[in-house]
């Protein structure tokens, strides 16, 4: 049996694939022994440096702030990005070269600049040239250099998704006589949305882990800054990365699960019912259509 992609495995390559799959795991279970081995030896499994994140007041005092600050400094940049990108990437594709040119200058010049670089220039910016105070230049800087380049990046996944539809579509829309601007907006970008959408989680899920950028290197209370706090109070560093990487786990894990949930829900209300009406059920509609306009006629 073959696809248009690959031949299915036949029963050789079967045995050889679950002998892969099994020789993994045991691999995988061998490096977990000797992580757990190691961390035993050094004394990071003992229970007076996980016994903090038990209590409150580690949570209360250092995690869920900076879990706050984190979740802050990502919203902001994912509610401006998101449509900055829409906006770049759709005037990349704009016909006015007075519209195209300086708009892939933008995306091309901060795409190739590293997000970090952006920030520590974002922070010198608004400490010599602005009156921001102190305790909010961190997260003026974090999430300015966080919109410039994901807004950039993700024109170019906007522009690849509209690209990618058939060009039947805007040639149909013109056909019916729509303009451009009205075949992006009613046809081109709602089917897109669905083949974007998860390019556009997994920058999303960037936006989140690069929020920590910003405690490194210009002290913003986030997460893992916060946990360095905490951990040299409690002198547990090891669990407190651990503790940390969890809850990035954890909210990475929400957003692409709730992004999974709404790509199926697009896909789901973008599908045909597939449903064929027979002659019957053709005689039948044209029966009642008539027998509703006679009706109404008689009132009259």
């Amino acid at each position: 049996m073959t696809s248009v992609l690959y031949d299915a495995p036949g029963p050789k390559a079967k045995r050889r694939n679950l002998i892969f799959s099994a020789m993994f795991f045991v691999l995988l279970a061998l490096l977990l022994w000797w992580v757990w081995q190691v961390m035993d030896d050094k004394g990071q499994l003992e229970w007076s440096l996980w016994k903090p994140f038990t209590t409150a007041d580690a949570w209360t005092t250092y995690l869920l702030p900076g879990l706050a600050d984190t979740l802050k400094a990502a919203a902001l940049s994912m509610v401006i990005a998101l449509p900055l990108g829409a906006v770049l990437g759709i005037a990349r594709m704009s016909d006015h070269r007075w519209v195209r040119i300086p708009a892939g200058t933008v995306v091309e010049f901060f795409r190739a600049i590293p997000v970090l670089l952006l920030m520590l220039f974002a922070n010198e910016f608004f400490a010599r040239s602005t009156n921001v105070t102190s305790a909010d230049r961190p997260l003026y800087a974090v999430v300015t250099g966080l919109v410039l380049y994901n807004a950039s990046v993700l024109a170019e996944v906007v522009r690849a998704g509209i690209l990618s539809l058939p060009k039947g579509q805007a040639e149909a829309a013109q056909a019916i006589g729509l303009r451009k601007s009205q075949t992006m907006k009613s046809i081109l970008l709602p089917q897109a949305v669905t083949v974007m959408l998860p390019a556009i989680v997994s920058q999303l899920v960037v936006i989140v882990k690069d929020t920590a950028l910003g405690g490194v290197m210009l002290g913003f209370t986030e997460l893992l800054n916060s946990r360095g706090t905490l951990a040299a109070n409690y002198a547990n560093v090891i669990p407190s990365f651990i503790v940390v990487a969890i809850i990035f786990i954890a909210l990475n894990f929400i957003l692409t699960s709730f992004a999974s949930w709404l790509e199926g829900r697009l896909r789901r209300s973008k599908r045909s019912t597939g449903a064929v009406l027979s002659v019957d059920d053709i005689d039948d509609f044209n029966a009642a259509e008539t027998d509703g306009t006679s009706r109404t006629g008689a009132e009259k």
